[in-house]
């Protein structure tokens, strides 16, 4: 009796410290969720404002950006201070990503009558004017849920900006605290390192830039780029 008593304590305590282990790697793998690289896009449907001002109720990602790259960017409020200098960076460099392939669209927690109202504001009264691109209205948080970008206590979306191959696959990501601006050209090199390796096979080292050399994934090539290039670096 004291024997079973003693096994049935024995796996009790097993049965918890399984339960526990489980309960924690799916903590860990929902944290990893984070991580969309090498994933499809999630997809949504949502009310947007169009580049031309036109209000929609029904944006699809999937259908705008099918067989296109796209650059996705979360901001976290309309009529706020880092945003705006964002959303005109972006629209400065709009016809650089147009020539490019790339379709860009902005998101926040905003209604689509709030980011209407924003393109109709002046630059000098902290508008934004008439952005060429989509805004995305997220009211219900769920892309930003989507996408993992939701500050835990403010409630808005972080920084995040994600870069979309023609397949649909994210193969960029970077996401920004609320307080820090994000450089626009970074992302327009991102696009030109896919595009480049894409085209070439070749592998895009650090600092790299259109118009230098790339890199042959292997032994080989990595000796012969720093033998030539570590100058550089």
């Amino acid at each position: 009796m004291c024997k079973r008593y003693w096994f049935l304590i024995f796996s009790a305590h097993i049965s918890i410290s399984i339960a526990k282990a489980i309960e924690t790697n799916s903590k860990y793998l929902e944290n990893k969720m984070g991580v969309l690289v090498g994933r499809q896009a999630p997809d949504f449907t949502a009310a947007a404002v169009l580049g031309n001002g036109e209000i929609v109720d029904s944006y699809n990602l999937h259908e705008t950006i099918k067989g296109k790259k796209a650059v996705i960017f979360f901001y976290p409020l309309d009529f706020t201070f880092v945003c705006p200098s964002e959303l005109i960076a972006f629209d400065k460099r709009f016809e650089d990503f147009k020539k490019r392939g790339v379709e860009v669209i902005g998101v926040s927690i905003d209604s689509q009558f709030s980011h209407n109202a924003w393109r109709n504001t002046a630059v000098a009264d902290g508008g934004i004017g008439k952005v060429q691109y989509a805004l995305v209205a997220d009211v219900k948080h769920e892309i930003c849920k989507a996408y993992d970008v939701e500050h835990p206590e403010a409630g808005v979306a972080f920084r995040g900006s994600f870069l979309i191959d023609e397949e649909g696959n994210v193969r960029h990501q970077v996401v920004n605290d609320l307080p820090l601006g994000r450089n626009i050209d970074e992302m327009l090199r991102m696009v030109d390192a896919l595009a480049f390796h894409t085209e070439n096979g070749e592998v895009c080292p650090a600092g790299w830039t259109e118009g230098k050399k790339g890199m042959d994934a292997s032994p080989e090539g990595v000796a012969k780029f720093l033998s030539e290039n570590e100058g550089d670096l």
